[in-house]
């Protein structure tokens, strides 16, 4: 092969060095995100949709293009999570579709598979943005286009190409408001940029070096079995987390801050001091938070004070892991049970995110649920497995998450044997009022119809804290910061304390024709904490009904929603 054109082996080594290169990158992309929430998830999404179809790719013995081009487009499209997951997966499949029936690639073959997998990727979504990967991708696919027939090695048509992306990525906050005002370029173009990074080093010959205990990131569920196994209660030796912020009153030098660590050093473990100009944060595991919060004081006042029991916290994630497991088993021999009985006309499939919403959601009739939601989206194959588990003509699928919805339509139109549509719910609250809505008497398309009419009146806050310093809406966020985030990503509140700013995001949502308050307290809330959250709710606003349900669901303190 000469360096002008690429064959089967070479694209193969630069597709796998470009999945090494994202996923080296991935942490870095999902800083990236505007929303500075706990559950900034683009490179993870866009990581494991890469690496499923890095598996069909290493599958592989006698490579060929077809062969290639098959197992990178039908591991992508499986294997896609997110928005940003299933953009690339389409950007997979146009490529591969171009070049199956090639031997080598020149750049006019690139240029063609550029073109066509950018009109794929465009085609996939409803209403493409630009200032996205979509538009880096096309920036991309227009310079390869533009030097097809010119007389430049591959090295350098590939240099060129990137290039251009590199220079339509830092154009993207022009394009998206949101971008610039948060200070960051678009976060899924950051990642096609990426893989295109690594390939070409794959073509160089260049070997991609993770960082240092890189670790390749897991679906939360199996996450949730490996901590569960890896240890026993007696395993924690100190058992409190805390947490807090001294306020300096005086002089504090580099010394004095080595002292400091010296001595949570004496009375614990998993030490994290950061010091910045007049605050220092803390973080420690000790049996004795008392000791830790009075040698802060001996430095100034303290804020935002934190201690949290890990024995008891380990203890009930193992009681809430034997519990998911039984209802596993349980739900598999219901499963087993159901295969052999005559479909029914319709079954229903939604993503939850806390065992409280699973309950909800099971007292509704669903048949499936997909666990996963805002911490690890769901991906295609997810969604595959949930519809054949469900006997049933019609399937219904809540996707209740925005980055969901994309997934779920491309696992639609992979089904053949069943009819599968897809209810565009964005929160849980829309989820269910959906499904409430859903009656036997109407034809399918009928109830497709009304179940997103009717979500579409349902209001929805979420509370959770800030990840690091930005700001958004003329608002500024601190990291550690306490935000309520309302319907199309609009800040709402923000403040230091979770119910104050639960209360202020339920203002922001409420209007005249509010009928229901619902409430879904998270697994850091208990109960008599939501109990006094219900009563001040409820005299706030003494003309509405006001629910509140034990959702469980992590990183969010509470959902909210109104109707």
């Amino acid at each position: 092969m000469s360096m002008n054109t690429i064959d089967a082996s070479m694209l193969r080594s630069m597709f796998l060095a470009g999945a090494k290169n994202l996923e080296v990158n991935k942490e870095w992309i999902n800083d990236l995100n505007v929303f500075p929430v706990p559950d900034g998830d683009t490179g993870t999404n866009m990581t494991l949709t890469i690496l499923s179809a890095v598996k069909e790719v290493q599958k592989l013995t006698d490579v060929t293009m077809e062969n290639l081009a098959k197992a990178i487009s039908s591991g992508s499209l499986r294997g896609a999570r997110g928005n940003s997951g299933v953009i690339l997966s389409q950007l997979f499949r146009g490529f591969s579709k171009e070049i199956r029936e090639t031997e080598v690639l020149g750049k006019a073959e690139i240029a063609r598979a550029a073109q066509r997998a950018t009109e794929t990727a465009y085609k996939a979504v409803m209403k493409p943005k630009e200032g996205t990967i979509l538009t880096v991708a096309k920036g991309m696919a227009e310079k390869a286009a533009e030097l097809a027939g010119s007389d430049l090695d591959m090295e350098t048509f590939l240099r060129e190409i990137l290039a251009k992306g590199e220079k339509v990525l830092a154009y993207t906050p022009e394009l998206l408001p949101v971008l610039k005002q948060a200070g960051v370029v678009d976060s899924s173009g950051q990642g096609l940029m990426q893989v295109m990074k690594g390939a070409l080093d794959g073509f160089l010959g260049k070997e991609i070096v993770a960082p240092e205990g890189l670790a390749e990131a897991k679906p939360e569920a199996e996450e949730r079995r490996e901590m569960a196994s890896s240890e026993d209660l007696g395993d924690i030796q100190f058992g409190y987390c805390t947490e807090f912020i001294i306020n300096l009153e005086k002089e504090y030098t580099e010394q004095d801050e080595a002292q400091l660590k010296a001595y949570l050093e004496s009375i614990g473990d998993s030490i994290v001091l950061v010091s910045d100009d007049d605050i220092v944060k803390i973080h420690v595991h000790t049996n004795h938070p008392g000791l830790a919060f009075e040698k802060g004081l001996t430095y100034g006042s303290l804020s935002r004070m934190k201690v949290d029991n890990m024995r008891e916290e380990h203890e009930e994630k193992l009681i809430r892991e034997a519990s998911r497991i039984a209802q596993e088993e349980k739900e598999k021999k219901a499963h087993e049970a159901e295969k052999n009985a005559p479909r029914k006309p319709a079954g229903f499939i939604t993503v939850s995110i806390g065992e409280g919403l699973n309950e909800i959601f099971r007292s509704l009739n669903v048949d499936e649920i997909i666990e996963g939601g805002q911490t690890m989206n769901p991906s295609t194959e997810d969604m595959l497995t949930a519809i054949d588990r469900v006997n049933a003509d019609t399937i219904f699928i809540f996707p209740n998450n925005k980055n969901i919805i994309l997934a779920a339509q491309q696992a639609s139109g992979l089904v053949q044997d069943k009819k599968v549509l897809v209810v565009p719910s964005r929160t849980i609250p829309q989820g269910i009022t959906a499904i409430i809505n859903y009656s036997p008497a109407r034809s399918d398309e009928e109830n497709l119809q009304t179940m997103t009419e009717e979500m579409e009146t349902v209001k929805t806050g979420q509370v959770t804290y800030a990840v690091r310093n930005t700001s958004i809406d003329g608002k500024e966020i601190h990291e550690g910061d306490i935000m309520g985030i309302g319907d199309h990503s609009t800040l709402l509140a923000v403040g230091s304390e979770v119910d104050s700013v639960a209360r202020e995001t339920l203002a922001a949502m409420m209007d005249q024709d509010a009928e229901l308050i619902s409430i879904y307290y998270g697994e850091d809330i208990s109960e008599d904490r939501a109990a006094q959250m219900q009563e001040a709710v409820e005299a706030a606003y003494p003309d509405c009904d006001v629910e509140v349900h034990s959702g469980g669901q992590p990183i969010y303190y509470y959902v909210i929603s109104v109707e």
